[in-house]
């Protein structure tokens, strides 16, 4: 039997981008009603008309749940409207006994196996997923931006390869991906509810989640079937996210300097340190605490084409 499982999105001033993204989601690969939940937050531009005129073309697919918030100003960030879609989806699913949350943004458009790819890796025996964000082929991108980017994910598989083979994972294998962020995230009820959900934080509480997830036990995957389209934009709607990648991705190819990295020596590092700590009773809660505890890597390596 398919586990319950909400999807849950927080969206400021998306009507223009919300339609697709329930479209997206109304064509899953999966029977059965797509409970989803939007907080539509601090917006003045439409956005939940948008949402409802788009559901109403998906009736009994889509079993939607509109949520209009208007959070001061201190608390408009995405730590306040995603905490508040994942609570609802919580609570939505208060009844059933196996529960998955999942979160994307509303300038996604999940691939059609997103939800039933992410309900089988959790039946696996993860607890939480990471999904690849991958650019969406439909908005344009800049040729040298593209081939930045691309130098960029060549780095990053190198850096799998190094953990994958210092300090493996056995609920994370290869090949995988390294991408956990609110783009696309799957978690189960309990994990999420043990971890304290979502931090109250203006940027960066995708990424404090997981890591939170992870200190009281959770077990993290990156499959590689795991992904969804995301947007290039520049302009975003929230502080430290996608769009903030891309402006500056686009900074960097205009400057033309060769980006810099941490030389993969450091990673090996990392690993074997992590490796060390394993034997540790509570070890993942430990080597979580300890390592964002951890000086930053140094920059000191130019990422080139024959990486």
């Amino acid at each position: 039997m398919t586990p319950a499982f909400c999807v849950c999105v927080p969206a400021r001033n998306e009507a223009e981008r919300l339609p697709r993204l329930l479209d997206a989601l109304a064509n899953q690969d999966i029977e059965g009603p797509i409970h989803t939940v939007l907080c539509i937050n601090n917006s003045d531009d439409g956005s939940a008309d948008a949402a409802r005129e788009a559901a109403r073309g998906h009736d009994g697919r889509l079993h939607l749940l509109i949520d209009e918030a208007w959070f001061a100003p201190a608390l408009a960030h995405a730590g306040s409207a995603r905490g508040r879609a994942m609570d609802l989806g919580a609570e939505r699913l208060v009844s059933e006994p196996r529960a998955i949350l999942l979160s994307t943004d509303a300038d996604c458009r999940p691939s059609p196996g997103w939800i039933a790819a992410n309900l089988a890796v959790i039946e696996a025996g993860a607890t939480i997923v990471g999904g690849r964000i991958v650019i969406d082929a439909e908005e344009s991108l800049p040729e040298p931006v593209a081939a930045a980017r691309g130098l960029w994910d060549r780095y990053w598989e190198r850096v799998r390869a190094i953990e994958d083979a210092i300090d493996p994972r056995p609920w994370d294998p290869a090949p995988r991906h390294g991408d956990h962020t609110g783009a696309s995230l799957a978690i189960t009820r309990d994990l999420y509810r043990a971890a304290g959900g979502v931090p109250c934080l203006p940027l960066g509480e995708d990424r404090a989640l997981v890591d939170a997830a992870i200190a009281v036990g959770g077990r993290l995957a990156h499959p590689s079937d795991v992904w969804t389209y995301v947007s290039p934009r520049q302009s975003g709607r929230a502080a430290g996210g996608m769009a903030d990648d891309m402006r500056r991705l686009h900074a960097d190819v205009a400057a033309g300097a060769a980006p810099m990295a941490p030389a993969f020596a450091h990673w090996e590092a990392r690993a074997a340190w992590r490796r060390g700590l394993r034997g540790l009773p509570d070890a993942d809660r430990a080597i979580a605490l300890q390592e964002a505890q951890l000086p930053p890597m140094p920059l000191d390596m130019h990422l080139s084409l024959d990486l």
